[in-house]
């Protein structure tokens, strides 16, 4: 009979994925199942093994508790390690008690991971504090959707009103002016601070603040629905001063990356950081080349070549990958010197504790070959150019014209990447975004490929287009659009640059 596997309820945090904690960073790299709802921020999902099983309650809870909790028994009976992802805390109003409770009951094995709750989380990013010596020295927390037909849970607002300090109020955007109503009829007065924050702790952060007499006309006119968190306090003062989140440079810019998702973690983190709501859309993938006698005949006689020349990181990667399941020893890459297209192919280049002897300062083909000029005389030297199975032939042809002779050879082939577990094109399709950033012509052909840009361009007018370098920008003029911005420095360092400066 085969043992039942655990369930392990983790609390997802507030919405920034950085505030996941590590125990349940720990358990998404194992998990066999992740069973998540809608709150949870589903680029946590990319931390699960890609052969996992990935479950979705559904926009508002689609999927009755009722099911669910059958289905997270069904998939720990299978044996299997079971991640239910919650939005927040576990115990703190996600029903996450009545699903352990189920497990307990079931005598199936379980482990309950605290997570970082909105009650806390969402004030912090909006500047309020909800304790500070010089206003309260405690808050009470409250649901603004209890069931009032229910006496052992409906609220008791004659008794809340009185309460001291800050109060907090979650789910009760719906039935705003209700509960802001009942709690000036119990004495509460009009005149009170109060602050209502959607989406708290992402880049779709929005706070409004007035009083209780005026905040749900605000909220109307603002537009705020679920989810969404209220403050209610003295301490709503103080977001003039301590509004660290809503202030920083890309704050309400939504920024769309297209590299391939290994590559994007470190750019989207940046961008994140700097206030954007990034949307992760990779749209290639790295694949084997077409033709593959060639990269065997170029590892064959690597003793041959005098240079070996890469354009970009993921050409390194590639050979690299190739070249250790042939040979042992990084010796075996002979006496070549080594050129770098780009510093971010030059650092990866000496992770791998390879000196580059050529970094080209400019990263168009003739600059290129202008820096060979400039180190010697290329007549008759034999070079091998790693590269994409699909590139532009300007680059091999102003080696040739210089005299020297060029075994083009594709190590890798880029696919179009066709997945979406992160639902973030779903949201680009519905909002659009503010910029579309592309590091390369092929993610400029591949999301082409996926959602006509120029169509998207026109479906929503405001969406700019950022260029990492020229031939990037020259994707974008062949499909009859012009790129926005292109950075000066053709990386992700210079493309940040450059949206800072449009940005501001």
């Amino acid at each position: 009979m085969k043992s039942k596997g655990t369930v392990y309820l983790v609390g997802a945090g507030p919405g920034d994925a950085g505030l996941l904690t590590l125990r349940g960073a720990e358990l998404l790299k194992r998990a066999d199942v992740v069973i998540y709802d809608a709150l949870a921020n589903p680029d946590l999902l990319r931390l699960a093994p890609a052969t996992a099983e990935f479950i979705s309650r559904g926009k508002n809870m689609a999927m009755p508790q009722i099911e669910i909790t059958a289905l997270i028994i069904a998939k720990a009976r299978e044996g299997k390690i079971v991640v239910r992802l919650k939005g927040g805390d576990p115990f703190i109003f996600g029903r996450g008690g009545e699903e352990a409770e189920a497990l307990a009951a079931e005598k199936i094995s379980f482990e309950i991971v605290p997570g970082v709750s909105s009650i806390t989380a969402v004030p912090n990013y909006a500047g309020i504090p909800l304790t500070h010596r010089d206003h309260c020295s405690s808050f009470t927390v409250f649901t603004g959707h209890s069931d009032s037909a229910d006496a052992a849970t409906a609220l008791r607002y004659d008794q809340i009103a009185k309460i001291p300090g800050t109060k907090v109020v979650l789910m009760g955007t719906e039935q705003l002016d209700d509960w802001t109503t009942a709690l000036i009829k119990n004495g509460m007065s009009p005149q009170t601070h109060i602050a209502i924050i959607h989406r708290g702790t992402t880049g779709r952060q929005k706070t409004v603040a007035g009083t209780l007499a005026t905040i749900a006309a605000l909220a109307a006119k603002e537009k705020i629905v679920p989810p969404a968190l209220t403050i209610i306090g003295d301490v709503v003062k103080l977001r003039g001063k301590l509004n660290w989140f809503e202030n920083r440079p890309l704050f309400g810019q939504r920024i769309v990356v297209t590299r391939r998702s290994e590559q994007a973690a470190t750019f989207a983190q940046r961008l994140a950081e700097l206030g954007a709501d990034v949307l992760k859309v990779p749209t290639i993938k790295l694949t084997l080349p077409t033709e593959k006698d060639a990269i065997i005949d170029c590892l064959l006689e690597l003793n041959s070549y005098e240079w070996l020349v890469f354009t970009s990181a993921n050409g390194v990667t590639a050979f690299f990958d190739l070249f250790f399941k042939r040979f042992q020893d990084l010796r075996d890459i002979g006496g070549a010197r080594i050129a770098a297209v780009g510093p971010a192919t030059a650092a990866k280049l000496r992770e791998l504790h390879l000196q580059v002897d050529l970094q080209p300062e400019e990263f168009t083909a003739s600059k290129v070959a202008d820096a060979f000029k400039k180190f010697q005389n290329i007549e008759s030297v034999k070079m091998c150019l790693l590269r994409a199975e699909v590139a532009n032939k300007e680059l091999p042809d102003a080696l040739q014209e210089e005299g020297a002779i060029v075994d083009d050879i594709a190590i890798y082939k880029t696919i179009p990447e066709t997945e979406d577990h992160t639902g973030a094109s779903e949201r680009l399709l519905a909002d659009g975004a503010d910029w579309v950033t592309f590091t390369s012509s092929s993610t400029v052909e591949h999301f082409h490929a996926r959602f006509d840009l120029p169509k998207l361009v026109k479906q929503f007018p405001q969406m700019k287009l950022a260029s990492i370098g020229p031939e990037t920008s020259k994707a974008i003029i062949a499909l009859g659009l012009k790129p926005t911005l292109e950075a000066k420095e053709h990386t992700t360092d210079g493309l940040i640059a450059a949206l800072l400066k449009a940005t501001k």
